[in-house]
């Protein structure tokens, strides 16, 4: 059904790149969550009325929520796909991570508003009145919300959309949610038990959780968080396939919205090349890269001494150094330069983010270890974390 859909609507080409394909991929989701939850919540309510249920009405009201977290998701995808501006030159994607956000916010927001409601029933309990109608709207109900789980899921990770991703969590949520409803409504046909509030703060809870969840991914995107470790990957393996290119470091990855990367990284070449040689390679790997990912490449080289037997010893005297001091340190940009008296060892330490030894001490322990073997060296480190 999700294919089908999915064929009729975009049609043949797939390419999520494009901000129109994005465009109609967001529209599908967008449209079906709304239909789909406007039934729900229209056949919820009149249950829940006719059957003096809490928690029916509750979960009608978080199915209609649902419905207008769907149009801030067609409306953030629209403002996304905005043309760049003289205001915004790196166009306007984060809007759709802002529509996400709105979304989780409005999930929190009918948790809080079930859990009230619930601790009411609780204080005021009223044994509902559910008769078999009731049991096939909420069955119903189920599978509808699973078959979104999916549908939303398979859209999300196609489109890498933050607010459909955050639709998919809150479907998954309500089919929990519904189907505590459903043992509630069962309670009471057949026991005679009102658990109609206890059920209610279950649900609560559930929607809740997945709402805080889901805004911390969001935020995190907002805020800048690591990218993905297989984009990293690929990009080093795709820099292999540039021979007269000896490493990369110092990869950044900087993330304006879906589809819209900016990936600079420093290019480690032969010292002795050829500098037009080299800045052409350059040039045709970020072409090449803007063809293949999607993304703005900038790249800026690093000459390196390959061929030079003092500056490969000492380039490993650094390298073991920093790896005695803790497994977890690197080098790179290590040049050497040659006085009367002495030589400066001049490189980059890098160290991760939690490691527990500080930068002042990370760089005096490297230098110690250094002049330890060789006295004649001095060292000038410039310690900083990795970017991804």
């Amino acid at each position: 059904m999700t294919n089908l859909l999915i064929n009729a609507v975009v049609g043949k080409n797939k390419d999520v790149n494009d901000p129109k394909i994005r465009g109609k991929y967001a529209a599908l989701a967008g449209i079906t969550g709304i239909l789909l939850n406007i039934l729900l919540f229209a056949g919820k309510l009149t249950m829940g009325i006719l059957s003096f249920s809490v928690a029916i009405i509750a979960d009608a009201f978080n199915n209609i929520s649902d419905a207008g977290s769907s149009i801030v998701t067609l409306l953030g995808v629209r403002l996304a796909n905005k043309p760049v501006d003289k205001e915004h030159p790196l166009g306007h994607g984060r809007y759709e991570y802002i529509a996400g956000f709105i979304v989780d916010m409005l999930i929190i927001l009918v948790g809080f508003e079930l859990l009230k409601g619930s601790i009411e029933k609780i204080i005021e309990p009223v044994l509902p009145n559910v008769g078999n109608a009731t049991f096939i709207i909420l069955g119903a109900s189920i599978l509808v919300k699973v078959w979104l789980f999916f549908f939303y899921r398979k859209i999300g990770n196609t489109i890498q959309s933050a607010p459909v991703k955050a639709a998919a969590a809150d479907s998954l949520s309500d089919c929990i949610a519904t189907t505590l409803v459903l043992c509630s409504a069962l309670a009471a046909r057949i026991w005679g038990v009102q658990i109609d509030g206890w059920a209610g703060i279950l649900v609560a809870v559930f929607i809740l959780f997945t709402g805080l969840k889901a805004a911390k991914e969001t935020i995190d995107l907002l805020l800048g968080s690591t990218p993905d470790p297989a984009f990293i990957e690929n990009i080093y393996e795709f820099v292999k396939g540039y021979p007269r290119i000896v490493g990369i470091h110092d990869v950044m990855v900087h993330d304006y919205g879906p589809g819209r990367q900016i990936v600079s990284f420093h290019a480690e070449v032969p010292a002795d090349s050829d500098i037009n040689v080299a800045h052409e390679d350059v040039d045709k790997m970020e072409r090449d890269m803007h063809e293949k990912f999607g993304c703005i490449v900038t790249v800026h080289l690093d000459p390196l001494v390959v061929d030079d037997p003092l500056v490969n010893e000492l380039r490993a005297l650094a390298e073991n150094a920093a790896k005695d001091v803790n497994e977890t340190f690197s080098i790179h940009d290590f040049r050497m330069t040659k006085g009367e008296t002495h030589i400066n060892l001049i490189f980059d330490l890098v160290m991760p983010t939690d490691c527990p030894v500080c930068a002042k001490d990370a760089e005096k322990q490297v230098t110690e270890k250094i002049k330890n073997l060789r006295p004649e060296c001095a060292c000038v480190i410039r310690v900083e974390h990795p970017f991804v």
